[in-house]
């Protein structure tokens, strides 16, 4: 026959190991259990009350024989504390308690005052009926009544006004009872508590000791990435952490924790494919004598999905990946934001003082370096300190591992740049082909303090539109251009490398057509 043992002492399932998920947690908790031979239901915790029933988990070490019968998580509602004892009440139950004294003698003497009140209403309605039956019988005591409606008058507005500053004060004692419970009830009564436990029954096969492994999903857990850039001489500090933020109701204290980018929360289902019929038509003969043409922004993009504006969500770059504390930490469950230190690495950083004077007139120090980490870049917020201290935030792109990192500490408040452009349109030939020339100067002058020596190269970037039908060309006049550009790539950005002496001055000037037959509208 086999005989079932419950315990009712709590035993303690501390969280051992974290996986911190975009929107939530899996826990894993361990502990030793002292088993008996037979069937016993073990309580266990407490827990977080947010632990999701479904996903709970329990195994038993595959050297004890033993089996895990039923998991569930048990939640109660724990009481109030206990009000303290009459003799060691604080001071702000003290004046609680003169506050209520005060209210019961103001209530008391109102009550008096009101009574009072009755009574010379009561005596000023017998005083003008006895006035009232002597003016109708032929008496006149005009001298005698007149002082005694004053003395009744006087009496009756000296208690209203008694009545009155009672009032006045009973509403002030009732604010301020108000503040004190408030105060008293966040400082000294606990609110009842939503707590969980887990009963688990076990079936042993002999007596011993056996280690429970058990793991859950929890929400109100998130991480998101976040970065230091330290920038000395020619050396960049780049440190990785990871902000964790956690409510879950309770601490994680020495727990391993491992950061995912996976979202558990989606769904797996491959979405329900749709009928797309594409069809055919013939151009009209108007459609055929021209060619519609358009200018369009178009965003050059780097390894990577787009940047991340803030921290939204975490982007992996499509696939899912896993970072590991080096370190046991700890995690207050405050919901504030905890860093938690990832990796670090220095390297050597290549610099530039760089400007696009078509989105920016300002010249920016540019950093770059090759990410070193072991790991890849998740898109988040960076610090960015050099040698004056810190100089503000910028964000960090999606990078793999071994691609190059770029980082602007800033624009330099010693350069100024101004761009004029200038653009004339003309027909030429009898095909009437559209020419549109633009003329680009930018003007840089570098602005230096007393007793300061050396070149700096300043990188300028202009673009040049880049056409995808034949039917429009551009063409970049270099002669016109002073000086001609160092490099034009292929999306049509071209670069000058100026070097400029303290208080120098240059001007880039930027010559290039765009030419369309007479069948291109839209220019």
């Amino acid at each position: 026959m086999t005989t079932t043992t419950t315990t009712t002492q709590p035993i303690a399932l501390p969280v051992t190991a974290v996986t911190c998920l975009e929107d939530r947690a899996h826990i894993e908790r361990t502990a030793v259990l002292d088993l008996t031979a037979g069937v016993q239901r073990l309580r266990l915790g407490p827990v977080s009350a947010l632990a999701v029933d479904r996903t709970l988990h329990a195994e038993l070490t595959a050297g004890h024989p033993a089996t895990v019968l039923d998991a569930r998580i048990v939640r109660t509602w724990t009481p109030r504390a206990p009000r303290p004892a009459a003799d060691g009440d604080s001071a702000l139950r003290r004046r609680e308690a003169a506050l209520e004294a005060e209210q019961s003698s103001l209530e008391r003497q109102g009550d008096r005052l009101r009574a009072r009140l009755g009574l010379l209403g009561k005596l000023a309605a017998d005083l003008l009926r006895e006035i009232g039956e002597g003016a109708g019988s032929g008496e006149s005591e005009r001298s005698r009544w007149a002082a005694e409606l004053d003395r009744v008058d006087a009496e009756r507005d000296t208690y209203a006004e008694r009545l009155r500053l009672v009032q006045v004060r009973l509403v002030e004692l009732d604010a301020e009872f108000v503040e004190t419970q408030r105060a008293l009830y966040a400082s000294e009564e606990e609110p009842a508590e939503l707590v969980g436990h887990v009963e688990l029954t076990v079936e042993a096969a002999a007596d011993g000791p056996a280690e429970l492994r058990l793991s859950h999903l929890t929400p109100c857990a998130l991480w998101r990435p976040a970065y230091r850039a330290v920038l000395d001489g020619d050396s960049l500090t780049l440190e990785t952490d990871a902000m964790v933020w956690q409510r879950t109701g309770e601490d994680w204290s020495g727990v391993r924790l491992t950061l995912s980018t996976a979202r558990s929360a989606l769904a797996t289902d491959p979405p329900r494919l749709t009928e797309d019929r594409l069809t055919l038509k013939d151009r009209s003969s108007a459609e055929r004598r021209t060619v519609d043409v358009e200018l369009r922004e178009e965003e050059i993009g780097d390894l990577g999905p787009a940047s991340v504006l803030g921290l939204p969500g975490v982007d992996d770059g499509g696939e899912a990946r896993v970072l590991s504390a080096p370190a046991a930490v700890s995690v207050r469950g405050d919901g504030r934001a905890h860093r938690v230190p990832l990796s670090a690495f220095t390297t050597a950083a290549r610099g530039e003082y760089a400007c696009a004077p078509e989105l920016s007139p300002l010249v920016t120090q540019v950093v770059r370096c090759d990410n070193l980490s072991g790991h890849v870049l998740l898109a988040g917020p960076v610090d960015l300190v050099r040698d004056s201290g810190f100089g503000g935030r910028g964000t960090l792109d999606f990078t793999a591992v071994g691609a190059p990192v770029e980082l602007a500490f800033g624009s330099r408040d010693d350069y100024r740049v101004v761009r004029r452009t200038e653009e004339s349109r003309d027909s030429v030939g009898l095909t009437q082909r559209m020419v549109v020339t633009r003329t680009v100067r930018l003007h840089v002058s570098r602005f230096s303090a007393p007793g300061e020596r050396g070149e700096r190269t300043v990188v300028l970037r202009e673009r040049i539109p880049v056409s995808e039908v034949s039917a429009v060309e551009v063409r970049l006049h270099k002669d016109a251009c002073s000086p001609a550009p160092d490099v034009v790539d292929a999306e049509g950005v071209a670069r000058w490398d100026l070097a400029l002496p303290p208080g120098g001055r240059r001007t880039v000037t930027l010559v290039y057509e765009l030419s369309a037959s007479g069948k291109v509208t839209g220019l």
